[in-house]
């Protein structure tokens, strides 16, 4: 499962900001006596050797401002508690890389068991921090075409009742969607078999009708990359039937690497083939932009030398692309391929790797 709620079960919201920094021995300073020093460290690019004699570890995340980022910060995420522990291990250097993905508001991916809990749980943390919430719903039968991260719900039925869950969960409650990753690029690169279009395309028409009756809620749906799907007219049928008209716009490069450049050209053509509709990026680890190409036919899966991409934010400067979102969790492996463990699974190694490259 890729959601957390072990905080968004808690009574209360998280700390507006971090007033002040903890030491790996239990100590405390002052925020403002460091905040320089710090952003020297990450501008320089911080080692994961903590022979450099630096022994803060940053706090527990905050909020980021919402003028800029308005989706909620969980404060109990996987990162969040690797910073901790880094932390408590001493490895404080660890800890300053791996709290640049902390910080961020990051995508929650509604898991199978209790889509309503922990679509409310989430939705109710971030409105007690006056966020957003920023949610991920994965689930439709057939999925991934049985390749890592194959599942999904056990038929059309399965799924209907899986996301009335979802919207009870999400209520009245300011709520940012994006809708089933990989499902309509699946079927523009024909991976899904053809009987499985017509209900494909159903159940995605109902599930965008029936979150945007909700009174606060925004809906994504995915139109893969630009590396994909390499002609974005090929969206466009695809797109439409599953109920682009409704929607708030189009995502793109979830869980990939392709670069922001690439995404916001791709994008804007896209955007004029489907009557103007924005779109967000994935921008989460594509600082680095893809890996080499070479004979590797899933350069797509946990490539070595990637890096966190541009922060969340709907400051983009460009008025076809709604926002650059962390939709896949930097961290989370991408499958059983390089060592990694499996998809959705929380990989250390992988979250420092992608935090070193950062720039």
């Amino acid at each position: 499962m890729y959601g957390d709620l072990r905080w968004a079960a808690g009574s209360g919201p998280p700390a507006p900001g971090r007033d002040r920094w903890r030491t790996a021995r239990g100590g405390t300073v002052p925020r403002t006596a460091v905040v320089g020093a710090l952003a020297a460290l990450l501008l320089a690019g911080c080692s994961s050797s903590d022979g450099d004699g630096d022994d803060r570890v940053p706090g527990r995340p905050g909020q980021r401002p919402k003028s800029v980022a308005p989706y909620w910060v969980n404060p109990d995420s996987k990162a969040a508690r690797q910073v901790s522990a880094y932390g408590k291990d001493g490895k404080a250097a660890d800890a300053r890389l791996v709290d640049r993905i902390a910080a961020q508001p990051v995508a929650e991916w509604i898991g199978v068991d209790d889509p309503q809990g922990e679509a409310r749980g989430f939705t109710q943390a971030a409105a007690k921090a006056d966020r957003e919430a920023l949610l991920v719903l994965y689930n439709i039968p057939h999925r991934d075409c049985g390749r890592y991260s194959q599942g999904g719900a056990a038929d059309g039925n399965a799924y209907r009742a899986w996301l009335d869950g979802v919207l009870k969960g999400i209520g009245d409650r300011a709520t940012t969607v994006v809708l089933e990753p990989d499902a309509l690029p699946h079927i523009a690169d024909k991976c899904t078999p053809q009987q499985f279009h017509e209900e494909r395309y159903a159940l995605l028409t109902e599930a965008v009708g029936k979150l945007k009756a909700l009174p606060h809620t925004k809906v994504y749906l995915d139109a893969g990359n630009p590396h994909w799907i390499k002609d974005p007219g090929a969206m466009v049928e695809p797109l439409k039937r599953a109920g682009i008209d409704r929607a708030d716009g189009f995502a793109l490069n979830i869980s990939n690497y392709q670069t922001t450049q690439e995404n916001a050209k791709y994008g804007k053509r896209l955007s004029a083939l489907v009557g103007g509709k924005p779109f967000v990026i994935d921008t989460s680890r594509n600082g680095n932009g893809p890996a080499p190409g070479g004979d590797d036919r899933e350069n797509w899966c946990n490539p070595p030398g990637r890096a966190l991409g541009t922060p969340p934010t709907t400051k983009t400067g460009d008025p076809r692309i709604a926002a650059y979102l962390w939709i896949k969790r930097p961290g989370e492996s991408d499958g059983t391929c390089k060592g990694g463990p499996k998809a959705g699974a929380w990989w250390p190694k992988y979250a420092l790797e992608l935090a070193r490259g950062a720039k």
